[in-house]
Formats: C-alpha cells, structure tokens, sequence
C-alpha cells in the first residue's frame, strides 16, 4: 500500500511539473486566452460553442484514435512536449481552413477523423505484412494505388476497404445533410475571423515546436511509438527536405581510365522476392531450384544476402545495389531513395560502365512510370528502358508477365552483343512474375504434391503459389545459363532477390525467416569447383561481381 501510494505520488509529480505537460498547459492556456479575447471581440459566446466544442472533440479524438495503430503509441502525456505541440498544430491547420470552406465544424471534425481512420488502417495492413508502419513518405503511394491498384488494394483489404468507405459516406451525409452551417447564423466576418486566428494559433504551434526539435531514430516502428502518428508524420517530412550530404563510402567509383581489352557482357537479375526458402523449411522439395543449385557448384561466390527491405520496397535493395550506398547511411532518404539522393547525380556501377563504353540497358516488364523509374533510371546512366511494352498478353503468368517471357527478351539483347567488336552489354534485369499479392491466386493441388514433401499447415496456399511462380524463376535461370554457356564473348552473371515474399498467415504458423535473401555470380568462361559460401550485404553486391570479372581495379 505505500508503495502504491508513492507511485501515484510521483505520477502526480510526473503530471505536474513534466515538460511535456507543460507544453499542453501552455497551449491550454494560450487557446483559453485567444477564446476570451474572441469573445469579449465578438460578444457572441454561441459561435465560440458551436466550434469550440467539435474542435474539442477532433483533438481529443485525434489522440485517441492513435490507440488503434499496430505498433501502439505511447499515450500523450509520455510524449515529448514537441510531439503534443506537432499533433495540436496539425490539427488546427487542417481544421481551421476546412471551417472556413464548410462553415461545418461537426463536418470538419469528422471528417479529419475518418481521413485519420483510413491512414491508422493503411498503417496496420502495412505493418501486417512489412512489418513498418505508416510514414510520410507513403502519402506518394495513394497516387500509385490508383495507377496501379493491384498492387496496393488487396493488402487493404475488401472489410477494411468498405469501412473506410463507409466512414467517408457518414462523414459527408452528416456535414452536409445533418448539420446547419454557420453561414446560416452568424456573417462571414464573423465566421472567418474565427478561422483565421485559430490558423495562426496552429502555425504559431508549429513555429515553436521547430525551437524544439523532434529527436527521430529513422526507425519507423519506434518513432511511431515514441511520437504518435501526427509528430512521426511530420518528422519525417521535415527531414526529407534536407539534401543527403553523404557519399557512397562502398560506391564502385568513377572511371580514371579506359578498359583495356575485350570486355564481358554483365548480366544482372534482380529476381522478384527470390530467396532459398529450403533453408527456412525442410519440408519443401530438395530439386525445387535445381538450375540455381547447379550454377552455385561453379559459381565465383553465393550465399545470404542483406536486404534493407521486406516484402516490398524493392527500390531500397535496387539504389543499394546500383550505387553501392549502405540503405542507413541516406538518413531518412532510405526510405525512398528515388525522390531525391537519385536525382543528385551520384555515382553508380551503371554510369561507370557506361563511360567504359558499355551499353547499358534495364529490362522491366512492368510500366517504366511505376517508381519513377523512366526519369530516375538516365540520370544513373541507363541508355534504354525497356519495359511492358515489349511484352503481350501471352506473356503473363498468373498477375504478371512471367520470368520465361523476359528471358527470352533478355537472351535476345544478349544475342547483339556477342559477336567480335560487339559492344560490351550491362543489362539489368527487373522480373516481376512472384510479385504479390499471392492470396488473389489459387493454389493448385498439382503444385501442392510437386513442390512440398510434407503437409503444410492450413492456410499455406501462398506458399505453394510463391513456391509455383519460384520454379518459373528457377527455369529462367537454366534459359540464360545455356544461352550464356553457348557464346563466344565471356558474360558474368549476377542474380539476387530483392526481398521476402509477402506471407504473413504461413509466418504465422511457420515462422519467420531470417530476413536474407539469396545471391550468387557466375562466368561462363571462368568454371569454379568449391567457392564457399560467403554473406554479403546488398550494397556490396556490384563491387563483389566488378571484382569477380576483374574489372574492379580498372574502375578505381
């Protein structure tokens, strides 16, 4: 008993005297200030009500609905004082322009709080399946899920969909048939006045929170938690406006001279979730990867490989490769690295082969517009793009165009550029056959008996269907194994996935993988017994092939 009666004891101390609390009185204080003066100005004590009291409600509420997120945030008052600041300023500045639009303040009030329901669910199906919450930088992603809708949509959810759905339509019925505006009442000066100062108490908010700033661990999931939702948002876009100022410390470098003699064609395949999942479970069929298991016997070098993503978020492991930059070392431009670093004119393994006098080529059949890659991908030195255009219905195999379809294209490129004082060819392969979601495909029983020796769980299916599509991967490699093992012109090849599948219900019941993919690089002239197996980290991946070719010194 008196030890409880000490902890409330100091919780009340906490409560009292914390700055964090002190931030909140403070803008208590000032809001009660700016309401008085109001309302000595205006003599109108119902207009003050009448907004008052929903703006109560949508700041309080905003707090609450925090609660809902997956990681769960701290509760307000064991934030930092910013963090309050951020999250009632945001409020304001979202709710003051709005009254002045509707004249609805009930209106407005529901209406930031079903925006923020939908984000808190966007948040949580992002979490269920990457393991990282909502962040700033995810806003772009809205613009995506209409271009592309498949590839966001499903992960929403149809329940979830029809909720969100569902609170927009009983937000607009109860603004705009429900509730009276203001309009109908009190005059305009009157109304925008009212609007105009509780703007300037939000921008007053956050001028004062710059003075102190949000300390952010770029660690999405403990931002989240630490900060809340509305602090973390802000955070991250207050960071993204800063330039990344470092350099590629692991970057192959730029050219100080011209190779000497006949250069190999590269050949690199950015494999769609490609990992050895029989390193994860035993129970699948040994010869699932049997072509990958056989370039590995005379392979330079194979072996785990460090992603800085999961399940999604391929452009962080392919800027990782491409520049030979570390994911953390771009602060919180690792995120998504193509919006800004990649537009700064840094170096890359594609720009530096190419003032060699490569010819270099990406090979993507999906839509060149999808991560912007039709005007990032020039300025890190690709000559052409060659994207869905190339490819026809014929080609798709399940959601997308299949591997066999884009080995065929590849062998192709790689035809041109074998006979003698041929161009030297660096072509970058970007497949798309495994991509999720896997759960809008159906697992065939057929599949099921060939490629698992053991029963799988209930609700397993995305894994039979993953396993389905990485055979498809597998005889894509075994394509360009022979194509390359028949040309005149030494060729290096270099594959690697890009993440983890999205399978969060077999995790579930199955565990987790380590989070590595897998890599390897091989040479159709330079056969090698008895490489082992060596682990590496993405953005060490172009320098290790480089090396392995022997053109790593003459790039230095």
């Amino acid at each position: 008993m008196p030890e409880s009666n000490s902890n409330s004891r100091r919780s009340l101390r906490w409560l009292v005297f914390s700055s964090s609390t002190y931030y909140l009185y403070a803008f208590v204080a000032s809001i009660l200030a700016v309401l008085i003066s109001l309302l000595i100005w205006n003599r109108n004590e119902a207009l003050l009500i009448n907004v008052g009291l929903p703006l109560a409600c949508c700041l309080t509420l905003s707090f609450a609905l925090e609660q809902l997120l997956t990681p769960r945030p701290v509760w307000p008052w064991q934030r930092p004082g910013a963090a309050l600041i951020l999250h009632s300023g945001l409020c304001l500045l979202l709710f003051s322009p709005l009254l002045l639009l509707l004249q609805r303040p009930w209106f407005c009030c529901i209406s930031l709080l079903a925006l923020q329901v939908l984000v808190v669910m966007i948040s949580n199906a992002k979490y269920h399946s990457l393991q990282e919450p909502f962040i700033y930088q995810d806003f772009s992603y809205f613009v995506d899920a209409v271009r592309f809708p498949r590839l966001y949509l499903p992960f929403l959810g149809a329940g979830r969909a029809l909720l969100a759905g569902a609170a927009i339509c009983i937000a607009i019925y109860g603004g705009l048939v429900v509730e009276q505006p203001l309009s109908a009442v009190y005059s305009f000066r009157q109304i925008s006045a009212l609007a105009l100062v509780l703007l300037a108490i939000g921008l007053l908010l956050m001028l004062s929170a710059r003075f102190n700033r949000l300390q952010l661990a770029l660690d999405p999931v403990r931002d989240l938690q630490q900060l809340g939702l509305f602090a973390s948002l802000w955070g991250y876009y207050r960071a993204e406006q800063q330039p990344w100022q470092g350099a590629g410390l692991s970057s192959p470098g730029t050219a100080a001279e011209t190779f000497v003699g006949p250069l190999p064609n590269l050949v690199v395949i950015q494999s769609e979730s490609f990992f050895d999942p029989r390193r994860w479970y035993r129970g699948i069929t040994p010869d699932l990867l049997r072509h990958y298991d056989d370039l590995k016997q005379s392979a330079a070098s194979f072996g785990p490989l460090e992603v800085p993503a999961w399940g999604a978020n391929t452009v962080r492991t392919e800027f990782a490769f491409l520049s030979g930059i570390a994911n953390h070392q771009l602060g919180v431009h690792r995120f998504k690295p193509y919006r800004r670093v990649a537009r700064q004119g840094l170096p890359t393994v594609v720009s530096c082969l190419k003032q060699q006098g490569y010819r270099t080529v990406c090979l993507h059949p999906y839509s060149a517009t999808f991560y912007d890659r039709a005007t990032v991908f020039p300025l890190l030195g690709f000559d052409e793009f060659i994207d869905i255009s190339r490819f026809s219905a014929d080609d798709y195999q399940g959601q997308y165009v299949g591997d066999l379809a884009v080995a065929r294209e590849l062998c192709a490129e790689l035809a041109k550029h074998d006979g003698p004082g041929t161009q030297p060819l660096f072509v970058f392969v970007i497949t798309m056959e495994n991509h999720g979601p896997l759960h809008l495909e159906q697992a065939r029983p057929e599949d099921g008996q060939r490629l698992v020796s053991q029963t799988l769980p209930d609700g397993s299916d995305d894994l039979i269907v993953y396993l389905r599509h990485l055979e498809q991967a597998d005889q894509m490699l075994g394509k360009v194994q022979d194509t390359l093992a028949a040309m005149q012109r030494e060729a290096w090849l270099c594959l690697y996935g890009d993440h983890l599948p999205i399978m969060p219900q077999v995790y579930r019941q199955m565990g987790e993988p380590d989070g590595r993919v897998d890599y390897l690089v091989w040479s159709n002239h330079k056969q090698l017994d008895g490489a082992g197996m060596q682990p590496l980290a993405v953005e060490q991946l172009a320098q290790e092939l480089l090396q392995k070719a022997e053109l790593m010194q003459r790039l230095v």
